[in-house]
């Protein structure tokens, strides 16, 4: 079947920044320094002034920068670090990589957020660090997660790789743990040509050290100070990324128009349960996620229609198959196994026309009759 209305539509997006990223990309390529270039520390510099904070290291994926985030806390064999249940298998991937057992809790059912009500549940003797996802673009709820992990010891690294601009109480997502990672990865809604990520924070430290074990564990040329990885954001990815930076509260202020016209036009219709953006919190709408009982049927029905939906995420944690060993059980979080049976992502992205928009309503109403 053919999708003429995506998810994510790139290509649209090129189209608008094409012609000011491409001078930046000739820049890169004339002169040649398409590792740890000019470029990348520009873009780094612009994006820590953007999350509010005094550091941001550009890494290679999603993936390595929550990775790094927990080796520059010093996270490793024998700790736990409690991750939601409900999230992109990333989150959980880079506690296990850096031998760390993941230690899950249950989610809102409001927000699919961590449930902070639900934290002390998670905690262990050897709990390090909480790692809060701000899921779909919407903040988690930051203070009282602060404020027990503060008791409690425990750093917190936030998953921000959804929330682009997000703030909660005022306060950019980004900057309000001690650490947080962030993905490129292309459909974000700072998204590269290729795959990228950055960690932010405002501790020199651990700046330093991220800054050290992306790059072979080295800052002089052939010492390696420890086991560090390749793990650097190309130039010529940092310098599309800056063009796109320019761009980002435009964009996301569209997703929010859009996001508001689909609440309005779908309130009431069917089963449907619509997201909501709590009073102290500014989501991004990254995702614009809806539930229902007949999820698999909405999402074929839209598919025939030529909408790209999709399911995020069709699975929670503790029933993948690459922790089948790690002991869980279905039925242990039952609020995320719910959401995954139900969530159904609608397509959203800054170019999106009027036309489009009611469109996928029109499609969404017809389900239901």
């Amino acid at each position: 079947m053919d999708i003429n209305i995506p998810l994510v539509d790139l290509a649209a997006q090129w189209a608008v920044i094409g012609r000011e990223a491409e001078p930046r990309i000739r820049e890169v390529l004339g002169r040649g320094d398409f590792i740890l270039g000019r470029a990348l520390e520009e873009f780094e510099a612009a994006f820590a002034a953007y999350c509010g904070c005094r550091r941001a290291i550009g890494v290679a994926s999603g993936l390595d920068a929550l990775k790094l985030a927990l080796r520059a806390l010093d996270v490793g064999p024998g700790d736990t670090v409690i991750v939601p249940a409900h999230t992109f298998i990333a989150t959980a991937l880079a506690v296990s990589a850096v031998g760390a057992q993941p230690a899950l809790v249950d989610i809102d059912e409001a927000s699919f957020n961590l449930d902070p009500r639900r934290l002390e549940e998670a905690a262990g003797p050897r709990t390090r660090a909480v790692i809060p996802v701000h899921l779909y673009g919407r903040p988690a709820d930051m203070d009282p997660i602060l404020e027990l992990a503060a008791r409690r010891g425990w750093a917190v690294l936030e998953d921000a790789a959804q929330a682009h601009g997000a703030r909660y109480r005022g306060r950019p997502c980004g900057s309000l743990g001690r650490i947080a990672a962030f993905s490129f990865y292309p459909g974000k809604n700072l998204g590269a040509a290729g795959d990228g990520g950055a960690v932010t924070t405002n501790e020199a430290a651990l700046a330093d050290r991220v800054a050290r074990l992306r790059n072979y564990g080295s800052t002089v040329k052939y010492r390696h100070d420890e086991l560090g990885e390749n793990s650097r954001l190309d130039t010529l990815q940092a310098a599309i990324l800056s063009v796109k930076l320019r761009h980002l509260d435009e964009w996301n202020a569209a997703r929010r128009q859009i996001a508001a016209a689909y609440t309005d036009a779908l309130r009431g219709v069917g089963d449907l349960l619509l997201p909501a953006e709590p009073a102290d919190a500014e989501s991004v709408w990254h995702l614009y996620v809806v539930r229902t009982s007949r999820r698999d049927a909405l999402l074929d029905h839209l598919r025939t229609r030529g909408i790209g939906a999709l399911i995020h995420y069709p699975c929670p944690i503790h029933l993948q198959p690459a922790y089948a060993g790690a002991g869980w059980r279905a039925g242990q979080f039952p609020v995320a196994e719910r959401v995954a049976r139900e969530v159904i992502s609608l397509p959203i992205y800054p170019e999106m026309s009027e036309e489009q928009i009611a469109r996928v309503v029109s499609a969404v109403r017809e389900f239901y009759g």
